[in-house]
């Protein structure tokens, strides 16, 4: 009996949905139940996110705070996000993309070296916040305290008197035969190139406080890479690398 059934179902004739008649071309296309499925789902569908939106705004509490409170800012009746600081200068950015850790630490200690000679050189007395130091003279009368003269005391010319470094001697000065170059223009033009040794000097020291920073940065991603926990302590900054505690484990 179903072998029968199945044979009357292979002769049956597929159902088709009636075409658009001749008579209804005038009143547009007639709509399916395809279509009107289509239809009727995408009502429904922004039906309930109205729905759900009345009812958010209707339960908003106007004192809820949101981050965006800080982040944001309200311009001309424009809502603008603040700008965030940059932790990084352009610089460093470029520096981690393109060099290594080890390049890093060779071009620092290459510029400690230099700084280490031009201290030398300059006689640097004030380097590192250090106070200056100061030179007592005692006498054993007021009388002589009057009279007292440091370029005599010191027995140096009196444009050498304010040097802390290089101060010879008139002796020395006249062994040299230098005495009667130590004008006003020349004593001009030594310090002019002083100040701009101590510029470079300034200059250097700079970078290779940023090496240090830039290598600093890098350790610590590298750091972060080994999977172990830990809290960050302090954010990274222009001046400092981020500051993590890792947990410690006892290695065998």
């Amino acid at each position: 009996m179903s072998s029968f059934r199945k044979a009357l179902k292979s002769k049956q004739r597929d159902h088709k949905e009636r075409s658009q008649l001749g008579f209804r071309k005038h009143l547009g296309l007639l709509e399916k139940k395809k279509d009107y499925k289509l239809r009727a789902d995408d009502y429904h569908r922004k039906e309930r996110t109205l729905r759900a939106l009345y009812k958010k705004a209707m339960d908003k509490n106007p004192d809820e705070f949101n981050f965006k409170m800080i982040h944001n800012q309200l311009k001309d009746g424009v809502h603008m996000i603040k700008p965030k600081d940059e932790v990084m200068t352009e610089e460093q950015k470029k520096m981690m993309r393109t060099q290594d850790i080890r390049y890093v630490e060779m071009k620092r200690v290459a510029e400690m070296k230099k700084i280490e000679r031009m201290k030398s050189e300059l006689h640097l007395l004030d380097v590192n916040d250090k106070k200056n130091n100061n030179h007592v003279f005692y006498v054993d009368s007021k009388k002589e305290v009057e009279d007292f003269d440091l370029a005599t005391h010191l027995n140096t010319v009196p444009e050498l008197v304010g040097r802390a470094y290089n101060r010879p001697t008139v002796e020395t000065l006249e062994k040299k035969s230098i005495v009667g170059e130590l004008n006003s223009q020349g004593i001009k033009k030594l310090a002019s190139q002083r100040i701009l040794e101590y510029r470079r000097l300034s200059q250097r020291i700079d970078r290779e406080k940023e090496m240090f920073v830039i290598s600093q940065k890098i350790q610590t991603r590298k750091d972060l890479q080994d999977k172990v926990k830990k809290v960050k302590v302090c954010k990274e900054t222009k001046s400092a690398s981020a500051v993590y505690k890792f947990e410690a484990k006892r290695k065998r």
